[in-house]
């Protein structure tokens, strides 16, 4: 019997099997007596029902998913040996899941928030997880302090809500962050839909060929569509009417075949330029000017399929950046390699230790191999097969060779500030964004940023967080200094 039978054909039944003969009235003693304890459907639908919800992802739980395939259009080979990139016109099953950063899972769509873009290739070699932003560069560069920055996105533990004072704290503590928030409060701050943004890796990271040699890579995928985004005043109306504006349409443009595609470019650098690159290539507040690495375009991203069950294929969809393939790997990014352990800890807690059995996580395009046995929700998939490694019983066995190539490291253990190259600093790349708006461009982001900042309470909190912009650029600061001021009276 396949599965759509056991769903939606014959009886009623329990959990067990069971066919139930009375689902519309609770069992009781005589009639309008109390309920009997041993009404076994009352209190395994109410048991069920208690546990419907698992934990909310803590950040980006608020999101929307789909499958699709991504086609490979240039070779490219001399930079890569991973096999789902191995030729022209190779296809490849993907599940792309957006998402908002510090909503919870209730919240509406059409918020000023970065969006998630968390893409599962499913190939031949495993599954490959890419986990970036609609952001080139993120607010902090090292992971230790992730959980500080969402604490100040999230509800204040006194007041319950969320504190412009804690915001803004943070990020004028925090001057690297002024590159993502010009990002956030610029026009792109709020897409109109996920069809209408671009999708980034954000991170810098190890590709290797055939031969050894090491490439760092940057991912952009380029909306086919178009770029389109909302005002603040279009957002907070939207995101009133409907809250779930962007799930909506992404679902209805895959229903009506108006299937979302995206152009994927990346950028390449040869190991060598790293050391004396004029900025950090491992800098995740940074990019790569494209002038110095133009992106190259290699694919096309398309997405074709909604899933059936938002539930289990996007709530329980689970994503890491420690998810490699043969010929790609990590770089040293320091926010990147508190991803690597961070992603697969949060998903062992929050679906379980098996959730990569679930249909939506496991590899579709091969089968996974481990020694790993039991735990919560485990199908005994292995059968009585050893559960050791090395064995004579034909058991799976290492290949000896590493998904990427070794980096060399030097120097004593310690807790170390990211190396500083020759244009490193944390205004630079703020400025040169703001420099290539348009009038109209800058009035918007000085009108977002000042509507925020004007909410702070503290004095010294506003002049800081002006005082990071003024040092991007003096005429960035002079302008929102004056409209803060305007609006605080």
């Amino acid at each position: 019997m396949t599965q759509e039978a056991h769903v939606t054909q014959g009886p009623l039944t329990t959990e067990a099997g069971a066919p139930v003969a009375d689902n519309q009235n609770s069992e009781t003693a005589g009639l309008g007596g109390p309920v009997l304890v041993q009404d076994q459907l009352l209190l395994e639908k109410l048991a069920h029902f208690n546990r419907e919800r698992i934990p909310e992802r803590v950040v980006h739980a608020r999101g929307a998913g789909a499958y699709g395939t991504f086609t490979v259009t240039r070779d490219v080979t001399q930079w890569t040996r991973a096999k789902f990139l191995s030729e022209v016109g190779k296809q490849t099953e993907t599940f792309l899941r957006f998402s908002t950063v510090a909503g919870n899972l209730g919240a509406a769509d059409a918020v000023r928030d970065p969006r998630g873009w968390a893409l599962k290739f499913y190939t031949e070699e495993g599954n490959y997880d890419l986990v970036g932003n609609n952001t080139p560069v993120f607010f902090i560069k090292d992971a230790i302090k992730f959980p500080d920055f969402i604490h100040t996105q999230k509800r204040d533990p006194y007041t319950g809500s969320t504190e412009a004072d804690n915001v803004w704290d943070f990020w004028s503590l925090s001057p690297e962050s002024t590159h993502q928030v010009t990002w956030l409060f610029g026009d792109r701050g709020i897409p109109a839909s996920y069809r209408h943004m671009n999708g980034y890796g954000s991170h810098t990271y190890q590709w290797n060929n055939e031969a050894g040699e090491v490439f760092w890579v940057k991912y952009h995928f380029k909306t086919d569509q178009g770029i389109r985004n909302l005002t603040q005043a279009e957002a907070d109306r939207l995101a009133g009417e409907d809250p779930d504006s962007h799930q909506r349409d992404l679902r209805q443009a895959i229903e009506r075949g108006d299937f979302p595609t995206w152009t994927v470019q990346v950028q390449i650098m040869p190991a060598a330029d790293a050391a004396a690159y004029r900025f950090n290539p491992f800098d995740l507040t940074k990019v790569w000017p494209h002038e110095d690495y133009p992106p190259i375009e290699i694919g096309r991203l398309e997405l074709n399929r909604n899933p059936e069950n938002i539930f289990a294929e996007v709530e329980q969809a689970i994503f890491s950046p420690a998810h490699f393939v043969p010929g790609i790997g990590p770089s040293p990014d320091k926010m990147l390699q508190g991803r690597l352990f961070a992603y697969g800890d949060a998903h062992r807690y929050r679906v379980g230790i098996n959730a990569d059995h679930l249909p939506v996580n496991r590899p579709h395009a091969t089968v996974a191999r481990t020694n790993s046995r039991d735990g919560l929700l485990y199908d005994g998939r292995h059968g009585g097969a050893k559960n050791y490694e090395p064995n004579s019983f034909g058991g799976p066995h290492q290949t000896d060779r590493p998904l990427w190539q070794p980096v060399p490291v030097a120097g004593a253990t310690g807790n170390h500030a990211a190396p500083v190259h020759a244009e490193d600093n944390d205004f630079v790349q703020a400025g040169a964004l703001y420099r290539l708006m348009s009038e109209d461009e800058k009035a918007r982001l000085v009108e977002n940023l000042a509507g925020f900042i004007a909410k702070v309470s503290r004095d010294d909190i506003v002049e800081r967080a002006i005082g990071n912009f003024r040092q991007a650029d003096g005429d960035f600061g002079k302008r929102l200094d004056a409209a803060v001021q305007a609006l605080r009276g």
